[in-house]
């Protein structure tokens, strides 16, 4: 079996008094983004909510992203030059060499199912055993074929008839009941990221949903109880993750992103697509102002012999305006159907790349009907002046995710089977050997 086939979506409990180093690799459609971090235990005094580490950035890589089409892998030798790459810039900052690393998803359609399941403890005080017991049963669902889990994430306890319970250790009752979240996606875009990792001869460590990790990177404590809703304007993907009362209760994503407001652009001036990329980065906004009429930009034209034009630019605000306000109303929309736009409260935080885009605030600010900030990587220590912006919000929210990963509960031998669509004999034994030895 090949050995991204072994993989365990749950990673080992961090120690609460040893330092450790963990390595993410963020798959964009636009970029791949490496880091390297040093977790460094928390003084129990000054521990935060899902906080057990400080994160202290060693080493840091990017590379341009090539090979991938809207989150999903098109051409698997670009794909893997370009992770090659991003890794290998990091080893040379940080002087490691590494083995393993945690990979985020934002491709094969993320989607939120609700399970809830029930175990009986007769009466005697909740342990651990007992919670493990819940939460395997709440996993244990059946899904649709060619999809697989993401994440399974307890929501809430309940104890007899008294619901809404973080931590029911300790407590006595005669039921105790979980409400679980299960994120999955289609395997296929899954199953390529982790054969194109595998073939630059790294072993993933576990999947994390790419606006999940960025809600870990840029909400803080008050909006992620109280109810917020996190975007993540990427290249090729828009995705949205829900959080409240401190919990991930809710993920979508549409196929569409930064990078198709830059081919309007390319088509609609005639430009080419770096043109169009440079149009959008430092002139580009969907809000129209007074002066657009007046104030003239060059355009190369497509074609080696073609001359570069003038046009005013108020032509690319109403070519970038149709886009982004499409792109926000999908978002709305989606939410709406869902039932969870009013589970996200009135806090909307923007994360990725595209949502770099001038004025893109004020216009989610509109279209979405609640307050809205860009979301920036906070609490991570070591940051180069780069890597503060929010186009780096995933990768430093999937350093933050193994100190919170202890709470997933994917049974390793059934993703095993997600993955390879098989469990035969030899299967089995391998996993007896991995597990035994």
């Amino acid at each position: 079996m090949s050995p991204l086939l072994r993989k365990s979506s749950r990673l080992k409990p961090l120690s609460p008094k040893r330092s450790t180093t963990v390595t993410v690799l963020d798959v964009g459609s636009s970029k791949i983004v490496c880091a390297i971090a040093k977790l460094r235990p928390i003084d129990a005094s000054n521990m935060l909510p899902n906080r057990t580490h400080t994160v202290d950035l060693i080493g840091l890589g990017h590379h341009r992203a090539r090979g991938i089409k809207s989150g999903v892998i098109v051409d698997m030798d670009a794909a893997e030059q370009s992770i090659r790459l991003a890794v290998d810039a990091a080893e040379r900052m940080s002087g490691l060499t590494i083995e393993s690393l945690i990979v985020n998803v934002s491709a094969g359609r993320l989607s939120s199912e609700a399970y809830a399941a029930s175990v009986a403890i007769d009466g005697h005080e909740v342990e651990d055993a007992d919670i493990r017991r819940v939460l395997e049963a709440g996993s244990a669902h059946s899904l649709r074929d060619g999809r697989s889990v993401v994440h399974s994430l307890p929501v809430g306890f309940s104890l007899d008839d008294a619901g809404s319970i973080r931590d029911p250790r300790g407590m006595l009752g005669e039921s105790l009941s979980v409400d679980m979240h299960v994120v999955t996606a289609d395997s296929a875009p899954i199953r390529n990221i982790l054969l194109c990792v595998e073939r630059c001869h790294l072993h993933v460590d576990a999947i994390v949903a790419t606006p999940y990790a960025s809600g870990l990177a840029a909400l803080v404590d008050d909006e992620a109880e109280l109810g917020a809703c996190v975007i993540d304007c990427g290249g090729g993907t828009t995705t949205m993750a829900v959080f409240q009362n401190g919990r991930f209760i809710h993920a979508d994503g549409i196929p569409v992103g930064g990078h198709h407001i830059t081919t309007d652009i390319a088509m609609g001036l005639s430009t080419p697509i770096n043109q169009a990329e440079r149009l959008k980065t430092l002139h580009g906004s969907p809000l129209p102002c007074p002066s657009d009429d007046h104030e003239f930009l060059t355009v190369a034209q497509t074609g080696d012999d073609a001359d570069a034009v003038q046009v005013p630019r108020a032509q690319l605000v109403k070519i970038i305006r149709p886009r982004v306000e499409e792109i926000l109303e999908l978002v709305r929309d989606r939410l709406r159907s869902s039932g969870f736009l009013s589970q996200a409260g009135r806090c909307v935080v923007l994360t990725g790349g595209a949502s770099q885009l001038t004025g893109l605030g004020e216009v989610a600010r509109r279209i979405l009907g609640r307050q809205v900030r860009i979301g920036r990587p906070l609490g991570i220590s070591g940051l180069p002046e780069l890597a503060k912006g929010p186009s780096f919000a995933t990768v430093f929210g999937l350093t933050i995710y193994p100190q919170i990963a202890q709470i997933e509960q994917i049974e390793p031998r059934k993703m095993r089977q997600l993955m390879t669509g098989t469990d035969g004999y030899m299967a089995r034994m391998g996993t007896w050997i991995r597990e035994s030895f």
